[in-house]
């Protein structure tokens, strides 16, 4: 059975209710999202074997954005995260976009890349040419650290190497670009580099410090593209005003930071919900955000030949399926099974669509209301709940701070106090 991403309404019900709804429009048994719910999710014992000194756990809701069509097919997309908004703001974007047919896709491949760094080389552009010369032996080598890669198509193809000046003396820094397929890669690529080292130094005469990889995957780099209709943004001139917007963020550092801070929030929900690792992620794609030397703008925003608005985003994301937590951890099995997705590259698609959505909807705020409105809207229940609300107090609470326009803690809990005053037997 095909996802069906459409879930009208789904906010009304009990999380216990949710899970059923998005379980039936995912198409799977309901039990498969059991992990999911706190007390049959990730338990202290498995989370002795994870991570060193475990002495407990720490609880991020899980939320699932809907509306979601990537590449033509429908996701439900779980997204950790402790912001609010985040999830209804994401949902709403990509509710936008599918008159559009949703968000497209493109992909550069499952590269991820080793740096070797050489130190003490006498003659370094010699010793550069060396590693050329001896490249196949190179790539020998470390593919023999890994046959079940080779066997799925993967493993070592290529090499580089460039000389580097730096401000402890001149270096050789040796790439090796390996296709890692459906894992995130770090694993594999440091093994063959620590494998290789020995004959790199041979090679080259020079002392080899450091194996490992590299997280600006740029090698590794995922696009996404949607299209919004003017009169579901508010008009035209908040798809001018959303431009504007866009491009302060591409010509300000100021500014980028946090027009990306609102990509990665949809990008690290989803990282995070499938079990992998958010620190690789958030610090390629802010690699990458300088790649040209200064700090700008991930997305892009113009408008097409009929008025439509047109987002784009390309980011690097080294995230897989096979290995680390996403095998290890319950709830990220979960989220990945919720999500329908069979390769790194539909992951990765994915995620590149929620970061898009994402920043479409911030911008949107900001171009049309101001972005307090709606994020203080949902702040407003965390901020009842802080103050010692109740399950079956927190929309009451929430709702008074609302129109007073007193979204906080010590409000709340003056209207808390007054709610429960009105409400207690005279």
């Amino acid at each position: 059975m095909a996802t069906n991403s459409r879930i009208p309404g789904l906010r009304n019900h009990t999380p216990s209710e949710r899970l059923a709804r998005v379980a039936a429009g995912a198409g799977i048994d309901r039990s498969a999202l059991d992990a999911l719910q706190p007390a049959d999710g990730l338990s202290l014992a498995q989370a002795d074997h994870m991570v060193e000194n475990v002495v407990g756990m720490i609880g991020i809701p899980v939320g699932v954005a809907t509306n979601f069509r990537v590449d033509g097919i429908d996701r439900l997309i779980p997204m950790a995260t402790e912001e609010p908004s985040v999830v209804a703001a994401a949902s709403n974007a990509a509710r936008m976009a599918r008159g559009h047919g949703g968000f497209t896709t493109s992909y550069t491949g499952d590269v991820m890349v080793a740096q070797i760094q050489m130190l003490d080389a006498v003659d370094p552009h010699a010793a550069r040419f060396a590693l050329f010369e001896a490249r196949d032996e190179l790539l020998a080598l470390a593919n023999a650290q890994d046959p079940v890669l080779v066997s799925l198509g993967g493993g070592a193809f290529d090499i580089s190497a460039r000389v580097l000046p730096t401000g402890a003396g001149t270096q050789v820094i040796l790439h090796l670009h390996v296709d890692v397929r459906d894992a995130m890669g770090a694993n594999a690529v440091n093994t063959m580099a620590e494998a290789i080292a020995p004959r790199v130094a041979e090679l080259t005469g020079a002392r080899t410090l450091l194996r490992i990889l590299t997280n600006k995957a740029d090698l590794r780099v995922t696009r996404a593209r949607a299209v919004f209709d003017p009169e579901m943004l508010g008009g035209a001139q908040v798809v001018d005003d959303i431009i504007a917007a866009s491009a302060f963020a591409e010509a300000d550092p100021y500014r980028a930071a946090t027009h990306n801070k609102g990509i990665m929030n949809g990008i690290t929900a989803v990282v995070l919900a499938t079990g992998n690792d958010t620190r690789a992620v958030e610090s390629g794609c802010h690699s990458h955000a300088a790649r040209s030397g200064s700090y700008t703008a991930l997305s892009h925003f113009e408008k097409d030949a009929e008025g439509n608005l047109v987002g784009t985003l390309e980011v690097p994301l080294a995230v897989g399926l096979v290995g680390g937590a996403t095998r290890a951890h319950p709830t990220a099995q979960a989220s990945v099974t919720l999500l329908g997705v069979q390769t790194a590259r539909e992951l990765a698609s994915v995620i590149a669509a929620v970061g898009l959505a994402q920043n479409l909807a911030a911008c949107r705020a900001l171009a049309a209301e101001g972005i307090q409105r709606g994020h203080m809207s949902l702040h407003a229940r965390t901020i009842a709940a802080s103050a010692g609300a109740t399950v079956d107090e927190v929309g009451a609470v929430a709702a008074r701070i609302i129109a007073e326009r007193r979204i906080r803690v010590e409000d709340a809990r003056e209207v808390l106090a007054e709610l429960r005053a009105e409400s207690s037997p005279a």
